[in-house]
């Protein structure tokens, strides 16, 4: 006869966001799976501090706030729940303000990794573009300067890749424009041969 394999039960969402509140470590949650966070090295660390610092010094004064990559996003359908650190993001819309997560943000960034890239491409763009009140997802490359954004345009997302330094990056959502030349400033691309 032979055994079955031993059934692991999912994380409840109650159970990771308790969880959370007393880790020393960040974690992801997807459909009741946890994923331990690896922290991205110090061009990551750069270009997602040089594009939070842009988005906090334009939004001054407006309505929207920029949220580093402390502040979870929550995406949510019918049928499963995640849990995700976006590198930074942009939030228009009232949330409680003692909240541990974020659910209805009106941008998303990530800064791409090669450990990452597959993720931030495929599972996290599908699972953003969920989200309601979103209207630009932006993914940073951390090995040149380049950005990939997708944008809402009525039911559907729209692909914009800019690669010219002096492109902006124009966010009429949110009354900012980022400069390329400005998200990568002071980013050395022979000093690291791989980041996180």
């Amino acid at each position: 006869m032979m055994a079955s394999a031993p059934r692991l039960n999912p994380t409840s969402v109650e159970d990771y966001l308790a969880g959370e509140q007393h880790s020393k470590m960040k974690h992801e949650y997807v459909a009741g799976k946890v994923y331990a966070m690896v922290g991205g090295r110090y061009r990551h660390n750069l270009i997602a501090s040089n594009v939070l610092g842009e988005l906090h010094a334009q939004l001054k004064g407006k309505p929207c706030r920029a949220l580093n990559s402390d502040s979870k996003v929550r995406v949510q359908t019918g049928t499963w729940t995640r849990f995700y650190y976006p590198d930074a993001s942009v939030v228009c819309g009232k949330n409680l303000k003692d909240g541990v997560f974020q659910d209805k943000p009106t941008i998303v960034a990530e800064v791409l990794s090669e450990s990452t890239r597959r993720t931030d491409e495929g599972e996290k763009l599908e699972a953003y573009r969920q989200i309601e009140t979103l209207s630009v997802y932006m993914m940073f490359e951390q090995n040149g300067p380049a950005a990939v954004v997708y944008r809402r345009s009525g039911t559907e997302f729209l692909c914009e890749v800019y690669s010219d330094p002096e492109s902006m990056i124009r966010l009429p959502e949110v009354g900012v424009e980022l400069r390329l030349a400005s998200v990568y400033e002071e980013v050395d691309f022979v000093a690291e041969s791989e980041d996180l």
